[in-house]
């Protein structure tokens, strides 16, 4: 006898029914909160989407700031190597 793709089906259902019996609800309950909040999301993709498109709007232009530190030269040393500063006094 040999095994086909139904045979398996029913296998698992069986062993789901036999011994997930007690967490059935619940996991369908999860799966459902997830499929509503995955169909939420994908919706409010959509909105964002078809708002930009009327929009028209502008790129906004942006500028680079450099940090604070990168421009202190008097904390890096001329090799190439970072050396913190002496705490010996």
């Amino acid at each position: 006898m040999r095994l086909e793709g139904w045979h398996l089906i029913i296998i698992i259902v069986l062993a789901l029914v036999l011994f997930a019996a007690p967490k059935l609800p619940g996991m369908a309950r999860s799966l459902g909160q997830s499929m509503r909040i995955f169909k939420s999301e994908v919706r409010e993709m959509k909105k964002d989407g078809t708002s930009d498109a009327k929009d028209g709007s502008e790129p906004v232009e942006g500028r680079v700031v450099n940090h604070p530190q990168a421009a202190a030269p008097e904390s890096r040393t001329g090799d190439g190597t970072d050396v913190p500063p002496s705490t010996r006094a």
